[in-house]
């Protein structure tokens, strides 16, 4: 099993929050059939597998499926190769090529709304309505909830509840800031989680660019569990 990088991506000010990322830099030394058990083995709300660091192919899997995009992955991998020396332009999961660009401390990518999960889109009255909801509203199995916390600058604080994906809540949701930020507009700063950030705002081709600041947890070793008593 090839060496995984733990990142935490979307961190807020001061380092607080960060979702966590498993990424496989050699995620071509992990068979395609066992890539789905190593990400429920690893129980993040994503795992990436980079197929070819030089031509920035991966495929992306969350505990019970694998996904053709999603935000927080791609913002994480795009920064782990990035500071792994690779010259990064674009990155290419399943859904097509996503651009990726870097300013300051700040990773930007750049993803086409109808990628994302369709969630469902509820707003809220205020923050703390949002803060103190215990679930997904009216039991929605893929669903974001936000509400503004100032208008005016762009401030959003948002809940996401991707049941569906085997995931009964993603502390920093990329997937759903690129569909939120397309119905809203023209750029907003999402706060999701304890403290996460993402600065996301649509373009004039269609997409929406999403961005956020990444940290590297650790690199380890990963040994799934499996029936015959793990890979070797």
């Amino acid at each position: 099993m090839p060496p995984l990088h733990v990142l935490r991506v979307f961190v807020g000010d001061g380092g607080a929050g960060g979702n966590p990322l498993g990424v496989f830099l050699d995620g071509g030394g992990v068979p395609e059939g066992d890539r789905q058990m190593v990400a429920a083995d690893l129980g993040f709300s994503e795992t990436v597998f980079v197929e070819d660091p030089g031509q920035d192919r991966l495929r992306i899997f969350t505990p019970k499926e694998e996904l053709p995009f999603a935000g927080h992955p791609l913002v994480g991998t795009a920064w782990l190769l990035t500071s792994e020396g690779f010259d990064v332009s674009a990155l290419h999961p399943p859904a097509g090529e996503v651009p990726v660009r870097v300013e300051g401390d700040v990773t930007f990518i750049s993803g086409r709304p109808e990628w994302a999960p369709p969630f469902e889109h509820i707003e809220l009255s205020s923050s703390t309505e949002v803060e103190t909801l215990a679930g997904p509203p009216d039991d929605h199995d893929l669903a974001g909830a936000w509400a503004w916390e100032d208008e005016e600058a762009g401030y959003v604080r948002a809940r996401v509840f991707p049941v569906r994906l085997g995931i009964e809540e993603g502390e920093t949701t990329g997937a759903h800031a690129v569909r939120l930020a397309a119905r809203l507009g023209p750029t907003i700063v999402i706060r999701q989680g304890e403290g996460f950030l993402i600065f996301a705002g649509p373009r004039p081709d269609g997409t929406v660019e999403i961005g956020g600041r990444t940290e590297l947890v650790e690199v380890r070793e990963h040994y799934a569990s499996t029936n015959e008593g793990g890979i070797p």
